[in-house]
């Protein structure tokens, strides 16, 4: 997974859990969290951090599942929530901005449950 999203020259910040021992091919940086270390020099994970709580909220408060099948999705629109969320537009630009990419994307149920 990290291989098919991630820059081939990027450095993978995690804490110590061990699902991330073995990985290769990445410069590797680690905080220590359960010696009570959350930074490391420029090392943290705190960006990612608030990224799992908004997952998290959005699981349990709005859809309450999100289907293995169509994970991505749910991830990309908590994704865009956040990378819009802090962009300083007015919010009709915004609204437009989201509505003039509709156009031409289509996505009946159809196409959804054959994806």
């Amino acid at each position: 997974m990290i291989d098919k999203h991630a820059d081939a020259n990027a450095t993978l910040c995690t804490d110590e859990a061990t699902i991330y021992k073995g990985i290769e091919g990445y410069k590797q940086l680690m905080v220590n969290y359960s010696a009570g270390q959350y930074v490391n020099g420029i090392v943290h994970t705190n960006g990612i951090e608030s990224v799992w709580a908004l997952l998290k909220r959005g699981y349990h408060g709005v859809f309450y599942h999100f289907s293995d099948k169509h994970i991505g999705r749910y991830v990309d629109e908590f994704v865009f929530r956040l990378n819009d969320g802090n962009v300083k537009r007015p919010t009709l630009d915004r609204i437009d901005s989201i509505v003039s990419g509709f156009s031409g994307n289509r996505l009946s149920y159809k196409m959804l449950v054959l994806m």
